[in-house]
């Protein structure tokens, strides 16, 4: 059985302020029909005698994995939950183990959630042709064919032909310098290095066992002692703790005998910066990728992108990259896209939160949007999807005003249960236990006030949670 294996733990910082650590690129829609998680589960079902798909994904996202994968129509999905970050290799040696355990001779098809690929008839032929090599044992991973000599990504050196489409890795190199990577160009025996991957679970593991024991060791003590938790796979923190870090490259793929690359042109980009997504995008005759409501005057080359009700405009400017979200502003110059992940790391030394939340946050009942703020008072609209509710919950130092906009919404407060109309409001006084649910088919609209001596959102005692939250 092949099964598809979507590495989801990634943060995408580089795509501030429209990715963020609760929101990260690849759960959002930036170029095609659906998110980039969608279009690489998506791609997938289109491969022959495929099952159903396996994600590793960080706790953070479990329920952005989940809602898309519904979404997206994909039943009997496994979704694997990291406690933190500690790289493919181990995300990878998770994903194999649970493979086996559907199938002992599972083919693993590793793909990083966050990729685009704008041929993909060209990538299911990549696939098919690396299907013999991964059944004869051998660990394949996808060379991008490059059009263009590229700092960003690491390359492989192609080696002996040893069948149809593929060849001997003959060496794995790092991110070249500019001469060098025209060099490689130039050499025509360099592709780049994708970070996609076929092989046999198995031999994966076994390779893992000969070049990584003790990674494979704690990971597998990890995973022997994770717990089903709704539809989740979770992983033990403090065993998965003491996984070492470290990539697939450096742990297998550069000391294996066995690896095989099969070049594929694909229109493949990892967005993995805005200047990519330019590079990926659209175009209008005077060079600039427009999304949303703007205005370029005497703008060439530029990619500009509204992700709120407010108009952006241009004039007389090259090569920028200008970003717009309700609550940030991203201007850089095209060629310095890779150090946008530099506001991210001087927001986190700040102590600010706009490098992890938008103002719009997502949760598993729906979503809140934080509308106006002060010392002692917070206004949100806040949607409630059908048949859905947030906890039983109180808070020690806020009490809460109700107005709904739309929909009904059933009230609990204290001992009271009760229904509120549109137009109809309520009042949760400080210490009540309280829930709001939508008990319709439409989403719900409420404006929340909250007021008092402190408004954060960590001041939530949780009773009672469907989702599993504490």
């Amino acid at each position: 059985m092949l099964i598809p294996l979507i590495l989801s733990g990634g943060s995408g910082t580089r795509l501030w302020p429209v990715s963020r650590r609760n929101l990260p690129k690849q759960f959002l829609s930036l170029a095609g029909r659906g998110t980039l998680f969608q279009q690489t589960i998506n791609r997938t079902r289109l491969l022959p005698n495929v099952g159903s798909p396996i994600v590793v994904a960080s706790e953070d996202h479990r329920f952005l994995a989940a809602e898309q994968l519904l979404e997206s129509g994909i039943e009997g999905a496994t979704i694997v939950l990291e406690p933190m970050g500690r790289n493919t290799a181990p995300a990878i040696a998770l994903g194999a183990l649970q493979a086996i355990e559907r199938d002992p001779d599972a083919l693993l098809l590793v793909l990083p959630a966050d990729h685009l690929i704008g041929e993909t008839d060209s990538f299911i032929q990549g696939v098919n042709l690396a299907l013999p090599a991964a059944r004869d044992g051998s660990l394949v991973t996808f060379g991008i064919r490059p059009d263009r000599p590229e700092t960003g990504f690491g390359y492989i050196r192609r080696g002996d032909a040893i069948g149809e489409g593929a060849f001997r890795v003959a060496q794995f190199v790092e991110k070249p310098a500019l001469a060098t990577a025209e060099s490689y160009v130039a050499d025509g025996h360099y592709d780049w290095n994708s970070g996609m991957f076929l092989f046999k679970a198995s031999r994966y593991l076994e390779e893992l066992e000969q070049h990584a024991p003790e990674m494979l060791q704690t990971v597998r003590d990890a995973h022997a002692s994770a717990k089903i938790d709704l539809d989740f796979v979770r992983i033990d923190r403090d065993k998965f703790a003491k996984v070492p870090d470290d990539s697939i490259d450096y742990a297998v793929m550069e000391k294996t005998q066995r690896a095989v690359v099969i070049p594929v042109k694909c229109d493949w980009s990892d967005i993995g910066s805005w200047s990519a997504l330019w590079l990926a995008g659209a175009r209008d005759p005077q060079g600039n990728v427009r999304e949303g409501d703007t205005i370029a005057i005497d703008t060439r080359n530029s990619l500009l992108r509204s992700h709120d009700r407010h108009l952006l405009a241009t004039v007389g400017v090259d090569d920028l990259i200008v970003v717009s979200t309700p609550d940030a502003t991203l201007v850089a110059h095209r060629n310095a896209a890779q150090d946008v992940k530099r506001v991210v790391d001087e927001l986190k030394a700040a102590g600010r939160t706009e490098h992890s939340l938008h103002r719009v946050v997502r949760r598993p009942w729906g979503s809140y949007d934080s509308l106006e703020s002060a010392d002692r008072f917070q206004v949100k609209r806040i949607v409630v999807k059908p048949g859905a509710a947030l906890s039983l919950q109180k808070h020690h130092h806020r009490a809460e005003h109700w107005i709904v906009v739309s929909g009904t919404a059933e009230v609990t407060c204290d001992d009271k249960v009760f229904l509120l109309g549109e137009n109809q409001s309520t009042y949760i006084p400080l210490g009540s236990v309280h829930r709001l649910r939508n008990p319709g088919k439409m989403p719900l609209e409420i404006i929340e006030v909250q007021s008092g001596s402190y408004l954060g959102e960590d001041d939530i005692v949780r009773f009672q949670d469907v989702y599993g939250r504490t």
